[in-house]
Protein backbone atom coordinates (compact mmCIF):
# COMPACT_ATOMS: atom_id res chain seq x y z
CA UNK A 1 0.00 0.00 0.00
CA UNK A 2 1.70 3.38 -1.07
CA UNK A 3 0.54 7.02 -0.82
CA UNK A 4 -2.46 7.97 -3.13
CA UNK A 5 -0.68 10.68 -4.61
CA UNK A 6 -3.93 12.20 -5.59
CA UNK A 7 -5.36 15.82 -4.39
CA UNK A 8 -8.23 15.55 -1.48
CA UNK A 9 -10.97 17.38 -1.99
CA UNK A 10 -11.90 20.51 0.66
CA UNK A 11 -14.99 20.82 2.82
CA UNK A 12 -16.57 23.92 3.17
CA UNK A 13 -13.97 25.19 5.51
CA UNK A 14 -11.43 24.64 3.04
CA UNK A 15 -9.63 21.25 5.00
CA UNK A 16 -9.11 18.16 3.21
CA UNK A 17 -11.78 15.47 3.13
CA UNK A 18 -10.04 12.46 5.01
CA UNK A 19 -10.54 9.47 2.41
CA UNK A 20 -11.83 12.09 0.07
CA UNK A 21 -15.64 12.95 -0.89
CA UNK A 22 -18.38 10.73 -1.02
CA UNK A 23 -22.32 11.36 -1.05
CA UNK A 24 -24.66 10.95 2.15
CA UNK A 25 -28.53 11.83 1.26
CA UNK A 26 -27.61 13.78 -1.74
CA UNK A 27 -24.80 15.64 0.39
CA UNK A 28 -20.80 16.11 -0.24
CA UNK A 29 -19.59 14.47 2.86
CA UNK A 30 -15.87 12.99 4.05
CA UNK A 31 -15.46 9.47 3.26
CA UNK A 32 -14.49 8.87 6.85
CA UNK A 33 -16.18 10.32 9.20
CA UNK A 34 -16.82 9.52 12.95
CA UNK A 35 -19.47 7.45 14.68
CA UNK A 36 -19.52 8.66 18.34
CA UNK A 37 -21.14 6.16 20.36
CA UNK A 38 -17.38 5.66 22.15
CA UNK A 39 -17.73 9.01 23.77
CA UNK A 40 -19.70 7.57 26.39
CA UNK A 41 -16.83 6.52 27.33
CA UNK A 42 -15.72 10.33 28.16
CA UNK A 43 -18.85 10.89 30.43
CA UNK A 44 -17.10 11.88 33.83
CA UNK A 45 -15.16 14.69 31.70
CA UNK A 46 -17.86 16.31 29.04
CA UNK A 47 -15.28 18.85 28.19
CA UNK A 48 -12.68 16.43 27.00
CA UNK A 49 -15.54 14.98 24.76
CA UNK A 50 -16.51 17.97 23.35
CA UNK A 51 -12.93 18.83 23.01
CA UNK A 52 -12.41 15.35 20.91
CA UNK A 53 -15.22 15.93 18.26
CA UNK A 54 -14.16 19.84 17.53
CA UNK A 55 -10.97 18.18 16.66
CA UNK A 56 -12.24 15.83 14.49
CA UNK A 57 -13.92 18.59 12.80
CA UNK A 58 -10.65 20.27 12.76
CA UNK A 59 -9.16 17.60 10.92
CA UNK A 60 -11.71 17.60 8.15
CA UNK A 61 -14.70 15.68 9.33
CA UNK A 62 -17.87 16.52 8.46
CA UNK A 63 -20.01 13.03 8.54
CA UNK A 64 -21.03 12.12 12.38
CA UNK A 65 -22.95 9.25 13.48
CA UNK A 66 -24.73 8.68 16.93
CA UNK A 67 -28.26 7.94 18.49
CA UNK A 68 -30.43 8.92 21.22
CA UNK A 69 -28.96 5.38 23.35
CA UNK A 70 -25.80 6.35 22.94
CA UNK A 71 -25.06 7.41 26.43
CA UNK A 72 -28.82 7.62 27.00
CA UNK A 73 -28.48 11.15 25.28
CA UNK A 74 -25.19 12.19 26.53
CA UNK A 75 -23.26 11.83 23.14
CA UNK A 76 -26.12 13.65 21.29
CA UNK A 77 -25.75 16.21 23.91
CA UNK A 78 -22.04 16.22 23.71
CA UNK A 79 -22.50 16.96 19.78
CA UNK A 80 -25.32 19.35 20.36
CA UNK A 81 -22.43 21.30 21.96
CA UNK A 82 -19.46 20.37 19.83
CA UNK A 83 -21.03 21.22 16.55
CA UNK A 84 -22.97 24.10 17.42
CA UNK A 85 -20.60 26.82 15.14
CA UNK A 86 -19.91 24.08 12.52
CA UNK A 87 -20.93 24.76 8.96
CA UNK A 88 -22.42 22.09 6.85
CA UNK A 89 -21.40 19.14 9.09
CA UNK A 90 -24.44 15.96 8.69
CA UNK A 91 -25.73 14.43 12.21
CA UNK A 92 -26.76 11.05 11.08
CA UNK A 93 -29.17 9.26 14.03
CA UNK A 94 -30.33 6.05 14.41
CA UNK A 95 -33.98 4.66 16.13
CA UNK A 96 -35.11 0.99 16.64
CA UNK A 97 -33.61 1.00 20.10
CA UNK A 98 -33.36 2.45 23.43
CA UNK A 99 -31.09 2.36 26.55
CA UNK A 100 -30.92 -0.70 28.44
CA UNK A 101 -28.17 -0.27 30.94
CA UNK A 102 -28.53 -3.58 33.07
CA UNK A 103 -28.92 -6.13 29.30
CA UNK A 104 -26.21 -8.20 27.75
CA UNK A 105 -25.88 -4.68 25.46
CA UNK A 106 -26.26 -1.54 27.47
CA UNK A 107 -29.70 -1.35 24.78
CA UNK A 108 -32.59 -3.08 24.30
CA UNK A 109 -34.75 -3.07 20.57
CA UNK A 110 -37.74 -0.75 20.75
CA UNK A 111 -39.20 -1.43 17.19
CA UNK A 112 -42.37 -0.68 17.74
CA UNK A 113 -44.01 2.14 15.54
CA UNK A 114 -44.74 4.61 18.29
CA UNK A 115 -41.43 4.10 19.88
CA UNK A 116 -39.84 4.93 16.79
CA UNK A 117 -41.89 8.23 16.16
CA UNK A 118 -40.66 8.49 20.48
CA UNK A 119 -37.20 8.23 19.97
CA UNK A 120 -36.92 10.23 16.51
CA UNK A 121 -38.46 13.12 18.70
CA UNK A 122 -36.05 11.95 21.87
CA UNK A 123 -33.04 12.93 19.06
CA UNK A 124 -34.28 16.37 17.70
CA UNK A 125 -34.83 17.16 21.42
CA UNK A 126 -31.42 16.28 22.65
CA UNK A 127 -29.81 17.36 19.41
CA UNK A 128 -31.08 20.53 19.97
CA UNK A 129 -32.59 21.05 16.27
CA UNK A 130 -36.03 20.74 14.50
CA UNK A 131 -35.06 18.35 11.54
CA UNK A 132 -32.60 15.13 11.55
CA UNK A 133 -30.37 15.16 8.19
CA UNK A 134 -30.59 11.04 8.30
CA UNK A 135 -32.19 8.85 10.48
CA UNK A 136 -31.19 4.85 10.30
CA UNK A 137 -33.36 2.37 11.34
CA UNK A 138 -32.04 0.23 13.18
CA UNK A 139 -33.74 -3.34 12.25
CA UNK A 140 -32.68 -6.90 13.79
CA UNK A 141 -32.29 -8.93 10.84
CA UNK A 142 -29.13 -9.86 10.50
CA UNK A 143 -25.76 -9.35 11.52
CA UNK A 144 -23.91 -9.82 15.49
CA UNK A 145 -25.87 -8.41 17.89
CA UNK A 146 -29.61 -8.96 19.22
CA UNK A 147 -32.82 -10.66 17.33
CA UNK A 148 -36.41 -9.44 17.95
CA UNK A 149 -39.23 -10.96 19.96
CA UNK A 150 -42.42 -11.09 21.04
CA UNK A 151 -43.99 -7.99 20.09
CA UNK A 152 -40.85 -6.20 19.09
CA UNK A 153 -41.42 -8.68 15.56
CA UNK A 154 -42.83 -5.46 13.58
CA UNK A 155 -43.15 -4.91 9.48
CA UNK A 156 -40.96 -3.09 7.69
CA UNK A 157 -43.17 -1.51 5.93
CA UNK A 158 -45.09 -0.49 9.19
CA UNK A 159 -42.02 0.81 10.62
CA UNK A 160 -41.34 2.61 7.05
CA UNK A 161 -44.69 3.93 7.23
CA UNK A 162 -44.08 6.27 10.01
CA UNK A 163 -40.82 7.00 8.91
CA UNK A 164 -42.02 8.75 5.78
CA UNK A 165 -44.72 10.36 7.40
CA UNK A 166 -42.22 11.46 9.65
CA UNK A 167 -40.22 13.16 6.91
CA UNK A 168 -43.02 14.70 4.88
CA UNK A 169 -43.69 16.64 8.01
CA UNK A 170 -39.97 17.58 7.96
CA UNK A 171 -38.82 16.10 11.12
CA UNK A 172 -36.70 13.88 9.00
CA UNK A 173 -35.15 14.75 6.17
CA UNK A 174 -33.44 11.32 4.74
CA UNK A 175 -34.16 7.26 5.83
CA UNK A 176 -31.35 4.81 6.38
CA UNK A 177 -31.55 1.27 7.01
CA UNK A 178 -29.32 -0.54 9.61
CA UNK A 179 -28.87 -4.57 9.92
CA UNK A 180 -30.99 -5.26 7.35
CA UNK A 181 -30.96 -8.09 4.54
CA UNK A 182 -30.97 -7.69 0.88
CA UNK A 183 -34.35 -8.32 0.73
CA UNK A 184 -35.09 -5.98 3.32
CA UNK A 185 -33.49 -3.18 1.25
CA UNK A 186 -35.41 -4.08 -1.67
CA UNK A 187 -38.73 -4.32 -0.35
CA UNK A 188 -37.41 -0.39 0.90
CA UNK A 189 -36.19 0.97 -2.03
CA UNK A 190 -39.42 3.43 -2.91
CA UNK A 191 -39.10 4.56 0.44
CA UNK A 192 -35.94 6.38 -0.94
CA UNK A 193 -33.06 4.83 1.01
CA UNK A 194 -29.64 7.12 1.88
CA UNK A 195 -27.77 4.43 2.98
CA UNK A 196 -27.35 1.46 4.68
CA UNK A 197 -25.51 0.55 8.33
CA UNK A 198 -24.74 -2.76 8.33
CA UNK A 199 -21.70 -5.17 10.17
CA UNK A 200 -18.98 -5.74 7.51
CA UNK A 201 -15.10 -5.47 7.12
CA UNK A 202 -12.35 -7.47 5.58
CA UNK A 203 -12.70 -10.39 7.64
CA UNK A 204 -16.59 -10.51 7.45
CA UNK A 205 -18.21 -9.88 4.03
CA UNK A 206 -21.41 -11.58 4.03
CA UNK A 207 -23.37 -9.12 2.48
CA UNK A 208 -21.20 -8.35 -0.56
CA UNK A 209 -24.42 -8.50 -2.58
CA UNK A 210 -26.05 -6.04 -0.32
CA UNK A 211 -23.04 -3.74 -0.98
CA UNK A 212 -23.48 -4.62 -4.51
CA UNK A 213 -27.10 -3.24 -4.70
CA UNK A 214 -26.32 -0.32 -2.88
CA UNK A 215 -23.69 0.36 -5.32
CA UNK A 216 -25.88 0.45 -8.31
CA UNK A 217 -28.63 1.83 -6.70
CA UNK A 218 -26.40 4.53 -5.46
CA UNK A 219 -26.61 4.50 -1.62
CA UNK A 220 -23.71 5.09 0.81
CA UNK A 221 -22.67 1.79 2.09
CA UNK A 222 -21.76 2.43 5.79
CA UNK A 223 -20.34 -0.25 7.76
CA UNK A 224 -20.07 -0.35 11.13
CA UNK A 225 -17.19 -2.71 13.25
CA UNK A 226 -15.28 -2.35 10.28
CA UNK A 227 -12.26 -4.07 12.06
CA UNK A 228 -14.40 -6.85 13.44
CA UNK A 229 -14.07 -7.97 16.78
CA UNK A 230 -16.88 -6.05 18.52
CA UNK A 231 -18.46 -9.15 20.54
CA UNK A 232 -16.46 -12.51 21.60
CA UNK A 233 -16.37 -15.08 18.33
CA UNK A 234 -16.30 -12.03 15.79
CA UNK A 235 -13.60 -12.36 13.45
CA UNK A 236 -10.76 -9.41 13.71
CA UNK A 237 -8.89 -7.56 11.03
CA UNK A 238 -5.67 -7.20 12.92
CA UNK A 239 -5.37 -11.24 13.35
CA UNK A 240 -4.60 -11.79 9.94
CA UNK A 241 -0.94 -12.38 8.54
CA UNK A 242 -1.92 -10.46 5.00
CA UNK A 243 -3.54 -7.60 7.05
CA UNK A 244 0.19 -7.27 9.08
CA UNK A 245 2.45 -7.45 6.15
CA UNK A 246 0.27 -4.57 4.43
CA UNK A 247 0.68 -2.75 7.59
CA UNK A 248 4.62 -3.39 7.84
CA UNK A 249 4.69 -2.57 3.90
CA UNK A 250 2.81 1.27 4.63
CA UNK A 251 4.72 1.61 8.01
CA UNK A 252 1.23 2.03 9.15
CA UNK A 253 -1.05 -0.26 11.62
CA UNK A 254 -3.61 -3.33 10.91
CA UNK A 255 -6.55 -0.96 11.47
CA UNK A 256 -5.39 1.79 8.74
CA UNK A 257 -4.92 -1.01 6.53
CA UNK A 258 -8.37 -2.35 7.24
CA UNK A 259 -10.10 0.52 6.83
CA UNK A 260 -8.04 1.59 3.80
CA UNK A 261 -8.96 -1.76 2.16
CA UNK A 262 -12.95 -0.56 2.50
CA UNK A 263 -12.35 2.65 1.05
CA UNK A 264 -10.62 0.95 -1.98
CA UNK A 265 -13.43 -1.98 -2.03
CA UNK A 266 -16.53 0.31 -3.14
CA UNK A 267 -16.69 4.17 -3.92
CA UNK A 268 -19.80 4.07 -2.33
CA UNK A 269 -18.29 3.59 1.28
CA UNK A 270 -18.15 5.76 3.93
CA UNK A 271 -16.75 4.76 7.27
CA UNK A 272 -17.44 6.06 11.22
CA UNK A 273 -14.63 4.47 13.05
CA UNK A 274 -15.13 5.88 16.60
CA UNK A 275 -12.56 6.79 19.34
CA UNK A 276 -12.28 8.43 22.55
CA UNK A 277 -8.75 8.97 21.87
CA UNK A 278 -7.66 11.89 20.12
CA UNK A 279 -4.14 9.62 18.58
CA UNK A 280 -6.71 7.11 17.50
CA UNK A 281 -8.81 9.44 15.99
CA UNK A 282 -5.90 11.09 13.86
CA UNK A 283 -4.80 7.47 13.09
CA UNK A 284 -8.09 6.27 12.14
CA UNK A 285 -8.25 9.71 9.37
CA UNK A 286 -4.67 9.05 8.42
CA UNK A 287 -5.72 5.78 6.55
CA UNK A 288 -7.62 7.72 4.14
CA UNK A 289 -4.24 8.85 2.49
CA UNK A 290 -3.43 5.12 1.69
CA UNK A 291 -4.46 2.98 -1.18
CA UNK A 292 -3.46 -0.59 -2.12
CA UNK A 293 -1.09 -1.43 -4.78
CA UNK A 294 -1.99 -4.44 -7.01
CA UNK A 295 -0.23 -7.14 -5.44
CA UNK A 296 -1.07 -5.83 -1.59
CA UNK A 297 -4.27 -5.46 -2.63
CA UNK A 298 -4.69 -8.54 -4.50
CA UNK A 299 -3.51 -10.53 -0.99
CA UNK A 300 -5.99 -8.43 1.14
CA UNK A 301 -8.92 -9.58 -1.11
CA UNK A 302 -7.83 -13.21 -0.81
CA UNK A 303 -8.13 -12.97 3.37
CA UNK A 304 -11.09 -15.01 3.76
CA UNK A 305 -14.43 -14.18 5.15
CA UNK A 306 -15.66 -15.48 8.23
CA UNK A 307 -19.41 -15.00 9.02
CA UNK A 308 -20.00 -12.60 12.06
CA UNK A 309 -24.12 -13.49 11.94
CA UNK A 310 -24.30 -16.45 14.59
CA UNK A 311 -23.07 -13.92 16.95
CA UNK A 312 -26.02 -13.44 19.23
CA UNK A 313 -26.55 -11.37 22.18
CA UNK A 314 -30.36 -11.43 23.22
Amino acid sequence: MTSNGTSIPVTADGIPRPGGAGSLAGRTVSRIGYGAMQLERLRTDRAAAVALVRRAVELGVDHFDTAQFYGDGFVNEVLREALAATRDAVVVTKVGATPDPGGPLPLRLAQRPEELRASVEDNLRSLGTDRLAVVNLRRADTGPGLRAEGDQVVGLDDQLAVLTALRDQGSIGAIGLSSVTADGLRRALPAGIVCVQNSYSLVSRDDEDLLRLCTDEGIAWVPYFPLGGAFPGMPKVSDEPAVHAAAREIGGTPAQVGLAWLLHHAPNVLLIPGTADAGHLADNLAAGGLAPDGEGLAALDAVPSRSADDVRLG
